[in-house]
């Protein structure tokens, strides 16, 4: 899956493919969280933005006189690519609402995601039931390996009972809805944000409910006379989509505890990790508190304000690693370096390598040369190589720590010349970069190489130069 942005905040025109872990770096006021935002919100909006498919008026009339009708899923693939664009400029659209910001900034920014119609998967069996409070009215689904959709009528006197012109319509929008999840819902991964603003929300989780504050706010400013539906009904978004996803994990986290994830049940050894990381464990009380338990001191529960600002900064990582993690899922980071020593922001990275080659997609904003370098150390290290073989074994990496530098996808936020789409000649903007990975070397990262190249000249000016 590409993404292409123009006129985005500071991003001119940048392109990017998502990749199983999927890094932008460079600079402070760089497009970097535009261009993460953008594409967070299109993960959890698209499906409200897409446009149905086109399902012909016969294909409905055979199903309720028939009973029965199939559908070439193949017709509806090569409609994908028009659906999908239409998506997009829809939620081009949206974009002030996204980031919370007035709609002029967006006026001219366009948001497309370019999909080949050959990564369309038919494979999957699919079974589904439509169905009153009362009784079953329909069976759809699709045999493995197959590419037909049967759509059946399991009640021979719906149309007795009901408006057919209004069961036809009906009908239509259920059915698109169907072979929007057969068809597109696979190449877009279910998001799962950790913002920038994670470590003040674990402090103030309580208070961050964003729509009543907004309300009570508005209603102490308000004439008396108002109708008072004017306020329950208006829209108060005042933060970014992510940041409020964010805030919204933190505050649901008692119900979130009561669940587990493939991780928990699975692969357990990743939270045993994570605990070691973060030196102890998160837990959540039956009245609602939230505490950080010490691995030593077990008899010590410290609350978030008391615990240090790197328990905080993981606490939703930890959370959704431990009860909402799934297949497929794409872990959002934004700056996953936030407070870590050095040591642990290399653990991260060796996290992340774990997660993706379970089978997470994940894709974080860094400024960290500690975490592409440790990144760089798995890619060189994946290798037959006898004698990697041993470095990994005395340095303690693992095998599931090592990464392919195939999964991974590395842009520098930067200026730099390149085509305006219309144009015929370069211009100097700010885009995203791709950065060249080596399975000998890693990744090559030059914003971070020329400010260290810097400090150490400087350094051996200062040691071995005679005044």
């Amino acid at each position: 899956m590409d993404i292409k942005l123009k006129n985005l905040g500071i991003l001119r025109q940048a392109e990017f493919t998502l990749g199983d872990l999927t890094i932008i770096c460079g600079g402070n006021n760089t497009g970097k969280t535009y261009a993460t935002y953008a594409l967070c919100g299109f993960l959890y909006l698209w499906q409200q933005e897409m446009p149905p498919f086109e399902i012909s008026d016969d294909k409905i009339e055979q199903l309720l006189s028939e009973g029965v009708v199939t559908l070439d899923l193949n017709t509806y693939v090569e409609q994908a690519a028009q659906v999908l664009a239409q998506a997009c400029q829809a939620y081009s659209q949206q974009l002030p609402k996204i980031f919370a910001a007035p709609p002029e900034r967006f006026k001219e920014t366009v948001f497309e995601v370019i999909i080949n119609t050959q990564d369309i998967s038919l494979n999957p069996k699919f079974e589904h039931r439509i169905s009153t409070a009362e009784e079953e009215l329909f069976f759809i689904s699709k045999s493995e390996d197959s590419t037909e959709l049967v759509i059946t009528l399991l009640r021979e006197n719906v149309k007795a009972s009901v408006n057919l012109n209004f069961l036809a319509e009906n009908l239509k929008i259920f059915i698109a809805g169907y072979l929007q999840r057969i068809i597109l819902k696979p190449l877009f991964p279910n998001p799962f944000i950790a913002s920038a603003e994670r470590t003040g929300a674990a402090i103030f989780r309580k208070e961050l409910n964003f729509a009543r504050n907004r309300l009570l706010e508005e209603i102490s400013q308000t004439d008396l006379d108002m109708d008072p539906r004017i306020l329950l009904f208006k829209n108060y978004q005042n933060y970014a989509l992510p940041v409020e996803k964010n805030v919204e994990f933190t505050r649901n986290l008692e119900t979130i505890s009561k669940q587990r994830s493939f991780i928990a049940e699975h692969h357990p050894h990743i939270l045993t990790n994570f605990a070691d990381l973060i030196g102890g464990e998160y837990t959540v009380t039956k009245d609602d508190a939230l505490y950080y338990v010490p691995n030593k001191g077990k008899r010590v529960k410290l609350s978030m304000d008391e615990s240090s600002s790197a328990v905080r900064s993981l606490l939703d990582i930890g959370f959704y690693l431990k009860h909402e993690a799934k297949l497929g899922d794409l872990l959002i980071v934004d700056e996953p370096e936030l407070n870590l020593h050095p040591e642990n922001q290399r653990r991260v990275a060796r996290l992340f390598a774990q997660l993706v080659n379970l089978g997470i997609k994940v894709f974080i904003t860094t400024h960290s040369d500690y975490i592409i370098k440790e990144l760089n150390t798995l890619i060189m290290l994946n290798h037959d190589k006898p004698y990697l073989k041993r470095i990994a074994e005395e340095e303690g990496y693992k095998s599931e720590e090592l990464i392919e530098p195939e999964k991974i996808k590395v842009y520098i936020a930067q200026k730099a010349s390149i085509k305006i789409d219309g144009n015929s000649r370069k211009t100097q903007c700010n885009t995203l970069v791709a950065a060249n990975i080596d399975s000998e070397f890693g990744i090559d990262a030059p914003s971070f190489d020329i400010t260290i190249d810097t400090m150490n000249r400087i350094q051996e000016k200062i040691v071995w130069e005679d005044e």
